[in-house]
């Protein structure tokens, strides 16, 4: 399901809108509304010793699954400026981006998220916050299989992040 598939009135006019290919325009008061990719910026982040941090997801999609620390970016916000504050609010952990690892689509919650991965170096004390309840420090050869991490693209982050050196 895309952003615009439920929408059947103008969010300003009320009035019946048109759907045409990727937007919904309003022919009453000129309104247009764009089915655009939202953006998230998230981390494989180490430690000292080369251990990557997931955290377990409080709330769906993917309650109880393994997450990595990240979340959305506001609308005037620079990528790594939200990544920062994300994985402070998660995990009480400042970060150092290391490298962009590229980006991925995943579908979440009726949306399609724009998501922009990086490499981080973590320091200070890791404590779950803001949606995860727990916190893990895993070996990159224990991480947990596919079908326990939260998002479908998880798997090739991860993949990415590990053919980096991070010691």
């Amino acid at each position: 399901m895309g952003a615009l598939d439920a929408w059947r009135f103008c969010p300003l006019c009320g009035e019946a809108i048109e759907k045409i290919e990727d937007r919904a325009e309003c022919p009453a008061c000129g309104y247009v509304g764009y089915a655009n990719a939202v953006p998230g910026a998230e981390a494989v982040c180490f430690d000292k010793r080369g251990r990557v941090l997931l955290g377990r997801r409080a709330f769906d999609p993917g309650k109880g699954l393994w997450d990595l620390p990240g979340g959305f970016l506001h609308e005037d916000e620079h990528p790594l400026d939200a990544l920062r504050r994300e994985i402070r609010e998660e995990t009480a952990l400042e970060i150092e981006p290391i490298d962009f690892l590229g980006f991925w689509l995943e579908p979440y919650d009726g949306r399609i998220v724009l998501c922009l991965a990086w490499t981080a170096d973590a320091t200070g004390e890791a404590r779950a916050g803001d949606d995860l309840v727990e916190l893990r420090w895993f070996e990159p050869d224990e991480l947990p299989p596919p079908a326990e991490l939260a998002f479908t693209h998880y798997p090739a982050v991860l993949s990415a992040a590990l053919r980096h050196e991070h010691v």
